[in-house]
């Protein structure tokens, strides 16, 4: 990661999985790192590990909820300087089952909630003519798999909106990067497990094969060092152009998970 000392930073999903620990890393570096989650457990739990760590419950999905909390940490730890936004859920349904409440609220929490809270943020980024924006996306959006159609649909909503972004805004001292992580061995695999998951990921979890949450938070961070607009940590491009070169193979092969 880049040098983040005394500076104040928000990361979303900041009480399990990949955002725990981009928190913990950023904080073990100096930075003040406000924590954002619905989980008041893991809130306590996390900001107990660290003077650097100050929890705030923070609903991403409520418009009002994210500014007044943007509010709250730009008036006691200082402006923002660094957005991490991790804050996702994963369910899995076939998309007949799949109810429109359901993904009506998947899409406010994974979509919007990204635009919520970059907006919250980035005016006043681009006023400084710096900061700089980490938003996971997810190969998911590109790499479409059954009983994952909501889910696959507010990641590529999520994809394009960042990388849409990142244009509009270079050259303002602001940068923005796009993560697209493969399936990843955090909580949020587990949402899916626990529903009517694809059967490619069920094999992934019991093999061992699901991504190492801390090699893909050591090779975001090498991707922000680098600059890169779009981030795709390992297994993640493979999946990429195995989707986009041979689309009928990527379908026959994950079909078979199905039978």
């Amino acid at each position: 990661m880049i040098d983040v000392t005394d500076k104040v930073a928000i990361v979303t999903g900041g009480a399990s999985g990949m955002g725990q620990i981009c928190a913990r890393r950023l904080a073990g570096r100096g930075a003040k790192v406000a924590i954002f989650d619905v989980n008041e457990q893991g809130l306590e739990d996390t900001a107990a590990e660290s003077d650097n760590i100050t929890a705030f419950h923070c609903d991403i999905a409520d418009l009002k909820d994210v500014q007044a909390k943007v509010a709250k940490v730009n008036a006691a730890l200082g402006q923002v300087e660094l957005l991490v936004h991790a804050a996702a859920l994963m369910p899995s349904h076939q998309l007949v089952d799949h109810t429109h409440e359901d993904m009506e609220r998947l899409f406010r929490i994974n979509y919007f909630g990204t635009t919520y809270m970059i907006r919250a943020v980035l005016p006043a980024m681009m006023a400084r003519g710096e900061g700089r924006i980490v938003a996971f996306g997810s190969i998911a959006g590109i790499a479409l798999v059954p009983k994952m159609g909501a889910y696959c649909a507010t990641k590529a909503a999520v994809n394009a909106y960042v990388e849409v972004l990142q244009n509009e805004i270079r050259g303002s001292g602001v940068r923005a990067h796009l993560i697209c992580p493969p399936a990843v061995n955090t909580p949020l695999v587990d949402q899916t497990i626990e529903t009517d998951t694809p059967g490619s990921i069920i094999q992934a979890k019991k093999s061992g094969r699901l991504a190492d949450p801390e090699k893909m938070i050591d090779a975001i961070e090498k991707g922000i060092r680098k600059n890169k607009d779009i981030i795709y940590p390992p297994g993640a491009k493979l999946l990429y152009l195995w989707r986009a070169l041979l689309p009928k193979l990527w379908w026959k092969t994950v079909m078979t998970f199905e039978k």
